[in-house]
């Protein structure tokens, strides 16, 4: 039996996660307390989401090219979003945007040269940490849009983002490393 992908429900949960970005980041730049808690708990289910569709995936063996093409793109786009709207509205400070055009960089740039790369034929597998990469990142998100609701969290924020931006970095640069053969003309 061929199902179509788009009602695998890791798939459903994966565009209920694009789809929730907008009302996040709506929220976010109503500039209203109560309407930036909503966005935090919706943030924090989209961000959860991410998770949950992997594991459903595998438990119910429900894997799609679909969902293995979007699901990175669900989790790039909450980032670079949220990234967006936060310097909007000026929850990131300037040394703040320091990581954040880390990661903004390292995730438009990697997916890059994955796409080059598949041209070749040549497949960068994900890393354990670059998984970590992406958890870290949605929880350092998470408690930026938390501190205006939590007093005393702007250090614990930024410090997590910086961390989120380093460990993007040293991922990128790992994927840069073992694509440079191909690059350079040496693994031809």
């Amino acid at each position: 039996m061929n199902r179509n992908p788009l009602f695998l429900v890791p798939n459903i949960i994966t565009i209920a996660r694009i789809a929730a970005i907008v009302p996040i980041a709506a929220l976010v730049m109503s500039g209203d307390t109560n309407a930036r808690a909503v966005a935090l708990f919706l943030y924090i289910a989209a961000a959860v989401s991410d998770w949950v569709d992997g594991y459903l995936a595998r438990a119910w063996n429900q894997y799609s090219d679909l969902g293995r093409m979007l699901d990175p793109i669900a989790d790039k786009m909450l980032v670079a979003i949220l990234i967006a709207v936060l310097a909007w509205d000026r929850s990131l400070t300037g040394l703040d945007m320091i990581p954040a055009i880390a990661i903004l960089f390292r995730e438009t740039f990697i997916p890059g040269l994955r796409e080059f790369l598949g041209n070749k034929t040549v497949v960068l597998p994900v890393t354990r940490l670059a998984k970590w990469k992406t958890t870290i990142q949605l929880v350092a998100l998470a408690v930026i849009l938390a501190v205006p609701l939590i007093p005393g969290l702007t250090l614990v924020a930024s410090l997590v983002l910086w961390v989120a931006g380093i460990i993007t970095l040293w991922t990128g640069w790992q994927y840069l490393r073992a694509s440079w053969p191909h690059l350079s003309g040496i693994g031809k």
